[in-house]
């Protein structure tokens, strides 16, 4: 069974009745047959006008043999009217007085001696304006090739502006609108339609036929880097400004949970109103109980900016499990009695028959007809900002501001591409740099089309379709593997690009020829010393490294034949310069070391287990405590395999075997070999380096396949073996014991505390993290970065939900105060949509920071160092160029710098990553500073700044800075 055909055998869903169909008879007066398509009498929950009066109606439904037949209606013994019939099947309304609370009415009709009756419910009718918004869902795959899919919503758009067109003379809230739910068709549309349906577009946006939503995807947001976030809401800036209106909402749909620095992001794009409709059943744990119509305003991490959201009734898929129709109006106002619903503005989404569904030409029509009789509840169909901009005018005041984290859910499907989420998320570091690196050496090296293409590939691997409906229950068939090929190749896509931009610059940056000079590069916004690492090729020269001013810094020829050294003083957002020349490599002044299962370098002592390879030991230096918490049994970096969902059943990796492959004394590296369930090998790395602060650990899981549904495609996802069998997860423990340590956890665009900053409805069986997690105290703590794996984890290992989970109850809502985590590396756990299996090799990288008491900048900085390395190139004839720029204070970063889109200004991201107010100074290198502006997403000027700045606590600011 497809996930879609599951919704129609629902009849309750999470907060509240879905549909409950009440038990209505019809009679055929005058032959005693009965007609069970109609009942004798239903009441119709609309207000209709008569003489100046609001009445209510009640639908007589009945049919006669005769003609010239005397009908008499009455309720509770009152006649309510009389008519006669003429031959066949009637079905009029009889108008009441509107009631003011519920009741029970008897209704009797007698048609000449034959007399029928019934019992209806009267409900008093909400007068209530219900703005209703058509869309399509774009699931890009799932139901259909990606390819078709593309067509169809192209299509959908040329479909959608017809029926606007031919309903623009219909009378006001019938008129049809085509709500582009996210712009990703849109944007093919505008890439591949002929320029005379381009130009309609724009028209038809113009005239309010077709409306901009300004998300590119249905994204899983948890998934994305900062600067991903905000590149889901780039495009939408982009298409508003060639159709000339302002973009001020975005749809979302499908997916449930929003990490918290989406609100920044859209604050970014100037959006103000975020229409968020989940699936309503499936893997939501309690989101839906919580927000299911209850607009709340989404106050971002840094308290400055907020966004309307709202969470309609049955999210996106009302259309699929409901019919237009007088029925329909009553169960939608019960709904809103069930909820409790106080405001008299509501709305709800209508994406049609089906996802990725053509619109729906009945919408209007029925709207129509409902609207010219009744008049209320009333219906009118609209974009979202027109309706949540009418509902802000009349109740923004009363909503409430909500400020935490709404935790996502189905970010946990990454996982069963481990590889991929990998190669995607790198990527998009890795692009990053090269646009810093681009304003930095040549800022008309990088194409802007080029680079959006190479944004458009990482978001689209982080867009919530991941492969076909039956990709569990028939894994091996052509159209699941089709669709996985075109998934994989955004993430393929994504890396290759990525590097090739970066490869562009870099030949900008130092096309030398004498090898005996190295260039090292800088991509962030604060001085550098750290390891940097040359191929066998690239430092031939020889293994003894010098500065430009001839002092000689440590090196380490290494057993792969790559050269280490220490890059020190690399300025921020500026290259520094070494020569290599023959001769010994210097050592450093504290050499680091290993013995007897310990590696120590004046700085970090961590002690290796000779019998399980795992981490028991952690300190640092001149604090005698173990940062690893042993009192369960646990240790660091412990491999974890698990079977199902019993997690007491949880296996571990075999008997370990220990090889030095680097042994000092600029780097040592260990290397630990075990067997291990669920892998063909498992190897883990340990690296430390003199003189930093930290240690590297490098997991290459060699992973077995899981096994295959022995039926292929019996059953769907809804099969026992779709649902429960062949389930399995990969764990890499993290106990760490800090005395009264608090647990933070990066987050795009922000920072978040497990259960204190998650808002009711968040996921709390697993989290998705950006960088890092700190666990520290005022004194002393460790910060421990993944690089490739972004799930955790927190306390326990609580993700052990399998397939379909739609009862509320079941999931996890509570997590308590902890400082052990689990990196979430690998699973299988979805039975639809995310992959069966997945195998081979997959790195998996982490860094481990002990430290003095919590710094959030000092945090990121390390995370971001490690995601963003010091980069190296051949040095190119003459000086070093200087540096962009200096930004100060440090703890205020900047998270994305770039040439602006028209060529004519640098663009730079400062965040305020302290968590607390900052006076930011920008200063520049060049002769004549730059004319500095706020700006944002659009890349506009906003207001005219000198060059300080006041960055709040979490806070993101756009910077243009104009040159002369």
């Amino acid at each position: 069974m497809k996930r879609r055909d599951v919704l129609k055998g629902l009849s309750i869903v999470a907060g509240g009745a879905l549909c409950s169909t009440p038990a209505l008879s019809a009679f055929a007066l005058g032959d005693d047959k009965p007609v069970a398509a109609l009942p004798l009498a239903m009441a119709i929950r609309g207000l209709a006008r008569k003489d100046g009066r609001l009445m209510q109606p009640i639908q007589i439904s009945v049919r006669s043999a005769d003609a010239d037949t005397a009908l008499v209606t009455t309720l509770d013994g009152k006649e309510i009217d009389r008519r006669t019939l003429s031959a066949g099947q009637h079905a009029f309304n009889v108008l009441i007085d509107a009631v003011t609370e519920a009741r029970d009415g008897s209704v009797a009709v007698k048609v000449g001696e034959n007399t029928s009756s019934t019992v209806v419910k009267l409900q008093p009718v909400r007068k209530v304006l219900v703005y209703v918004l058509p869309h399509s869902h774009h699931d890009l795959g799932y139901t259909d090739l990606q390819a078709n899919v593309e067509e169809k919503q192209m299509q959908n758009i040329t479909l959608g502006m017809e029926l606007a067109k031919k309903t623009a003379g219909y009378p006001e809230g019938s008129r049809f609108v085509w709500n582009l739910e996210v712009l990703w068709g849109a944007d093919l549309f505008m890439r591949r339609r002929p320029q005379a349906e381009r130009d309609a577009f724009v028209e038809a946006v113009k005239k309010g036929w077709v409306a901009i939503n300004g998300m590119y995807a249905n994204e899983l947001t948890g998934l994305c880097r900062p600067e991903e976030l905000m590149q889901l809401f780039r495009y939408g800036t982009e298409l508003g400004k060639t159709c000339g209106v302002r973009v001020d909402s975005a749809m979302i749909s499908d997916v449930p949970g929003y990490t918290w620095g989406t609100v920044t992001a859209m604050s970014q794009a100037g959006i103000r109103y975020f229409s968020a409709a989940p699936n309503f059943f499936d893997r939501i744990g309690s989101l839906m109980a919580e927000w299911q119509d209850k607009p709340f305003w989404a106050v971002s991490p840094s308290g400055k900016e907020k966004v309307l959201v709202w969470i309609p009734w049955t999210g996106y898929a009302m259309s699929h499990v409901m019919k237009l129709s007088p029925e329909w109006v009553g169960k939608y106002q019960d709904r809103l009695d069930t909820a409790g619903f106080k405001y008299d503005i509501s709305y709800i989404r209508w994406s049609g028959h089906g996802d990725n569904a053509v619109p729906d030409p009945e919408l209007s029509e029925f709207i129509k007809g409902w609207n010219e009789e009744y008049e209320w509840p009333r219906f009118h169909i609209s974009s979202t900002s027109e309706a949540f901009s009418a509902f802000e005018k009349r109740h923004g005041s009363e909503v409430p501001e909500m400020h935490g984290d709404l935790t996502p859910y189905w970010e946990d499907g990454a996982g069963s591409s481990a590889l991929e989420t990998k190669m995607n998320r790198v990527a998009a570091d890795r692009l990053t740099q090269a646009e810093v690196l681009g304003a930095m050496f040549s800022p008309a090296a990088l194409s802007t089309a080029k680079v959006n293409e190479a944004w458009r590939n990482i978001l689209l691997y982080s867009e919530h379709t991941w492969g076909a409906w039956c990709s569990v229950s028939d894994s091996e068939s052509d159209f699941t593997k089709k669709q996985w090929d075109v998934k994989r190749q955004f993430a393929v896509d994504a890396e290759s690009m990525s590097k090739a931009l970066l490869d562009e610059v870099l030949k900008s940056a130092g096309a030398g020829s004498d090898a005996t000079a190295i260039d090292v590069h800088n991509s962030t916004s604060w001085p550098r010393s750290e390891l940097v690492v040359l191929s066998a090729a690239m430092s031939a020269a020889g293994d003894h490294v010098k500065t430009e001013r001839g002092v000689s810094v440590p090196s380490q020829r290494l057993s792969s034949g790559e050269l280490a050294f220490v890059a020190r003083d690399v300025p921020a957002f500026g290259s520094t310069r070494f020569h290599l020349s023959r001769g010994k490599a210097l050592a450093p002044a504290k050499h680091v070391t290993f013995k007897d299962g310990v590696l120590e370098n004046g700085m970090v002592h961590v002690k290796i287990d000779a019998a399980t390879g795992d981490l028991v030991e952690m300190s640092l230096h001149g604090k005698a405590e173990n940062l690893v918490d042993r009192s369960q049994g646990q240790a660091v970096n412990e491999y974890l395999f698990l079977e199902g969902s019993d997690v007491s059943k949880v296996q571990q990796s075999g008997t370990a075997t220990i090889h030095v492959e680097e042994a000092g004394p600029l780097v040592v590296s260990v290397r630990v070999e075990s067997a291990a369930p669920g892998c063909n090998s498992l190897v883990r790395r340990v690296r430390l380096i003199a003189g930093e602060d930290h240690v590297e650990l490098t997991n290459v899981v060699d992973k077995k396949r899981a096994p295959l549904n022995p039926h292929p495609g019996k059953g769907g996802p809804g099969d026992d073996f779709a649902q429960r069998e062949a389930k399995e997860s990969v764990q890499f423990a993290f106990p760490f014991v800090v005395r009264d340590g608090a647990m933070r956890m990066d987050i795009p665009l922000g920072m978040m505390r497990p259960e204190i900053d998650q808002l009711p409805g968040a996921c709390k069986n697993w989290l998705p993290v950006g960088r890092w997690i700190d666990v520290s105290n005022a004194e002393h703590g460790v910060t421990w970065v993944t690089l490739d794996a972004p799930l955790v984890e927190v306390g326990e290992i609580s993700a052990n939900m399998l397939g379909s989970q739609r009862d509320p109850k079941l999931w996890r809502h509570h997590i308590a105060s902890t400082q052990k985590f689990y990196s979430w590396a690998m699973n299988n756990h979805w039975g639809t949509n995310y992959r069966a299996y997945q195998e081979g090799v997959v790195e998996f990288r982490y860094a481990l920071r002990p430290h003095a008491g919590y710094d959030a900048a000092a945090a990121s900085r390390f995370a971001i160092g490690l995601s963003q390395p010091l980069v190296t190139t051949v040095a190119r004839a003459g000086e070093v160029k200087p540096a962009l720029l200096r930004v100060e204070p440090q703890d205020v970063l900047a998270l994305a710098l770039k040439t602006s889109n028209d060529g004519g200004a640098t663009v730079i991201r400062l965040f305020g990553a302290s968590g607390e107010e900052r006076r930011a100074k920008l200063t520049w290198t060049a002769p004549v500073a730059p004319q500095l502006w706020i700006s944002d997403l659009n890349e506009q000027r906003v207001n005219r700044v000198e060059h300080e700045v006041t960055i709040a606590g979490w806070d993101l600011v756009t910077l243009r800075a104009d040159h002369a």
